[in-house]
């Protein structure tokens, strides 16, 4: 694991000199995707029974990346997977299936992409909301959404259950003009479309099955860290 730490520390330096040296301090997405590779299993289940797993090398990553912040619990998307993390104490407690960005990952406003990078939980929304209950700009309309098990596509792109809006903490990636996740209304919610989960389905958002949001709200509180990587 001591090599992962000199890896890490190395990339940390160098984008540190970089500034130093008066270079631009905004990343594009490839440069982003770069900083963290996390290792590669044909069975994810050996990932979770080796010695070593994802926990494991996020904890070293973040602590390098973002010397600044506190990652005691907090939640972790890999889009590569379609999966979501609940990581505690460097220990998986809740793994989650979801749809990102049918368009990939991208930062730019109205680029209908999953922002990458440090993020936290802004606001929580939706408590004791029915599973299902539908939101229009982030406010309760009293109906339920139909939910869908197979592919078919919502007309109305429902947001519903709960809300998580995710405010991003890197200057350029994620924070700031035209790549703003907070007012390009990135949340974590849950979504009509649940037989889509597991692939590129959403507008920029991730998207949960109702229940597992319901859950995962009621696990997280706000400040949270939420990391959304590629790998």
């Amino acid at each position: 694991m001591k090599k992962y730490i000199f890896i890490l520390s190395s990339i940390f330096l160098l984008s540190s000199c970089s500034i130093f040296r008066g270079k631009r301090n905004v990343k594009t997405i490839e440069e982003y995707e770069q900083e963290v590779i996390l290792p590669e299993e044909k069975e994810e289940e050996k990932i979770f029974t080796g010695k070593e797993t994802i926990a494991d090398f996020l904890g070293e990553y973040v602590q390098v990346k973002y010397p600044h912040h506190q990652f005691k619990k907090y939640i972790y998307v890999s889009i590569k997977r379609q999966k979501l993390y609940l990581i505690e104490n460097n220990k998986i407690i809740k793994k989650y299936i979801v749809s990102t960005a049918a368009k990939g990952i991208g930062n730019k406003e109205g680029s209908e992409q999953t922002p990458p990078g440090l993020h936290i939980i802004k606001k929580k929304i939706g408590e004791g909301i029915p599973v299902g209950g539908r939101f229009e700009s982030r406010i309760y309309t009293g109906k339920t959404a139909p939910i869908y098990n197979d592919t078919t596509r919502s007309l109305t792109d429902d947001v519903t259950s709960r809300i998580l809006w995710l405010h991003g903490e890197e200057s350029g990636i994620n924070k700031g003009r035209r790549v703003d996740s907070f007012k390009r209304l990135i949340y974590i919610h849950g979504t009509s479309e649940e037989g889509r989960l597991g692939t590129p389905a959403s507008h920029g958002c991730i998207r949960m099955k109702n229940e597992d949001v319901i859950e995962l709200y009621s696990l997280v509180e706000e400040g949270t860290p939420v990391l959304i990587l590629k790998n």
